[in-house]
């Protein structure tokens, strides 16, 4: 998929685990790991909302775009 995301990224310079950031967004560690390994079709933007108060970021910190990746169709 062309759509990059980078949790891992932010978690690491968060300190932050992807169970404490489940707990604070109150969705499963399982729907995060999803995202997390760009597995996920969609994603809300209530949740996304939730995912950037809680890491003090942007949408774009979380999510970029790669023309040379493969896009799924």
């Amino acid at each position: 998929m062309a759509i990059v995301v980078r949790l891992d990224e932010l978690l690491h310079a968060r300190r932050m685990t992807l169970t404490e950031l489940a707990a604070r967004v109150d969705i499963t560690v399982a729907n995060l790991s999803i995202l997390k390994t760009g597995k996920a079709r969609a994603i809300r933007f209530s949740t996304l909302e939730a995912i950037c108060a809680a890491l003090q970021c942007q949408p774009g910190d979380l999510l970029a775009y790669d023309p040379t990746l493969p896009s799924e169709e």
